[in-house]
């Protein structure tokens, strides 16, 4: 796999991901130290590069003069995710994503949950983003330090998870004012598309539906925002 931008291939040498090359833009040789250091520590080869030329290799103009090869991304398991949060003595969070498909969003999304210590999100394997350059570079680096779980069936893992104790609740319009409901136990929050929502037979194993108030003329949020604004609340009451 591609990816690029200086955080998502810093972030990536910082946990250790498989990157087998890296080119930097000629001009920054020597400006970056810490990239080129760590790079040099793991015996990863670095290039310089002309901005055409990484263009070229990224297939993107958006680049930030940084590009590397790395192995593609590894999914976790849902177990893997409930046994980090064990791990750290806390009560499992996990964010659903039911039907995310612009790269951008899914990006957006990691890094939120990320920087609020999500302990891993879970999405579908059908009619959803795959984990692709787009989403690393949207991540800002956040997703070489996030556990996803790729899954066949949302609505059995859903099942699964109330069975391991969590309450699972719809982020969607109609439900229950979000503000007025306990989030601090062991937690699942799904997140539905802009166009499509949640699926129904989803919404209906779920334990509620929250919504977010809205006051505007404009009745939905963008999925990143929507999830951004559902998952802090979570973390204000849990302290």
């Amino acid at each position: 796999m591609i990816i690029y931008g200086k955080n998502a291939i810093l972030e990536s040498l910082r946990a250790d991901k498989a990157i087998f090359r890296i080119y930097i833009l000629d001009k920054y040789k020597g400006k970056f130290g810490e990239i080129e250091l760590l790079a040099k520590r793991k015996n990863i080869k670095i290039e310089y590069k002309s901005r055409v030329e990484l263009s070229n290799i990224a297939k993107e103009t958006h680049h930030q003069g940084f590009v590397a090869e790395c192995a593609d991304f590894e999914y976790s398991e849902l177990d893997d995710i409930l046994e980090y949060a064990s791990s750290l003595g806390e009560q499992p969070f996990i964010v659903i994503l039911d039907g995310i498909e612009d790269p951008h969003n899914l990006g957006s999304i990691v890094r939120v949950c990320e920087c609020a210590g999500v302990h891993g999100i879970v999405i579908p394997k059908h009619n959803a983003c795959p984990i692709n350059s787009t989403v690393v570079k949207t991540s800002a680096g956040a997703l070489s330090n996030m556990r996803i779980a790729k899954v066949t069936n949302i609505v059995q893992t859903i099942e699964k998870l109330k069975k391991d104790g969590l309450w699972i609740y719809a982020i969607e319009l109609g439900g229950q004012n979000i503000y007025s409901q306990n989030l601090t136990g062991a937690l699942g929050l799904v997140i539905g598309s802009e166009g499509d929502g949640i699926g129904e037979l989803i919404k209906k194993k779920c334990d509620g539906v929250l919504t977010l108030p809205m006051k505007g003329n404009i009745n939905s949020l963008n999925a990143s925002v929507a999830c951004g604004i559902a998952v802090y609340e979570a973390i204000r009451q849990r302290g």
